[in-house]
């Protein structure tokens, strides 16, 4: 396929999901705590219904490419191009009517993030990737995406889904990293990422991310022009502990307070 046929296919599946998800965007529906008694981790029709359609289509269009997802088995992980789909990334916004969420879909090749879309079909926003470039789709237009200069965590918008969500340990570091920010604020969760991608939020830093939760970002903030790390400013995000800026400088200074420097 050429890359005007891919990214088309991209954008089809961005539209399958959001068909499944917004006829139970705020309605009476249920919710299933995954979480066992432990912390909170909801799942609803929605998710899966949409996962299941992402699914379908990338088998009957690409059946060699292997799928990860939230809500069902892996398939073929060990191929050499991978979908990775969060059908409902900020599950719990969703469930109290709040638009804070999307769609991800990322595409691996050899375990590489090469491709990722946010997409929000209430809204109707789609942010994408390959690394090289990202782009805005919606209400405001269809325009490039790229980040801007912060040179100092004091002139920082720094954005995280809650502190709450971390352990204590790192909760005490981040909150080191927000007392120095200029302006810090919760919520969002893929969203954050995408504002940083847009050029409206310098700096995201989270924990206990799972792979879904992530990959799919990575494309869109590189092709933006911002990073993406763990707190030990390597590429390797198994842990779960993220961060992304859109410029060096103020990753660096959030990396010294988050190393303990």
């Amino acid at each position: 396929m050429g890359a005007v046929d891919f990214e088309n296919f991209v954008h089809e599946l961005a539209s399958v999901s959001g068909q499944a998800i917004l006829p139970f965007f705020r309605t009476a529906l249920g919710v299933e705590d995954k979480s066992r008694g432990a912390v909170f981790d909801p799942v609803t029709a929605a998710d899966r219904a949409a996962e299941q359609a992402m699914r379908t289509l990338i088998r009957r269009t690409f059946p060699s490419h292997g799928v990860r997802g939230e809500e069902f088995a892996d398939e073929s992980p060990d191929a050499d191009y991978v979908w990775v789909l969060d059908p409902i990334d900020g599950t719990k916004s969703f469930i109290a009517g709040m638009p804070a969420w999307g769609t991800l879909i990322g595409l691996t090749h050899e375990d590489h993030p090469v491709y990722g879309m946010m997409h929000q079909p209430f809204i109707g926003e789609r942010f994408y990737g390959d690394g090289a470039q990202a782009r805005y789709r919606g209400p405001a237009g269809d325009r490039r995406l790229g980040v801007r200069a912060c040179p100092a965590l004091e002139e920082a918008v720094l954005m995280t889904t809650s502190p709450l969500l971390m352990g204590e340990a790192d909760r005490a570091l981040y909150v080191e990293v927000e007392k120095r920010a200029r302006l810090p604020r919760y919520g969002g969760d893929c969203y954050a990422y995408c504002m940083v991608a847009a050029g409206h939020v310098d700096l995201v830093i989270e924990t206990n991310l799972n792979e879904y939760d992530i990959l799919p970002l990575i494309p869109i903030v590189e092709g933006a022009g911002g990073l993406v790390t763990n707190w030990e400013g390597t590429g390797d995000l198994s842990g779960g502990r993220v961060i992304a800026a859109g410029d060096r400088r103020v990753l660096e200074a959030a990396l010294k307070v988050l190393q303990g420097g």
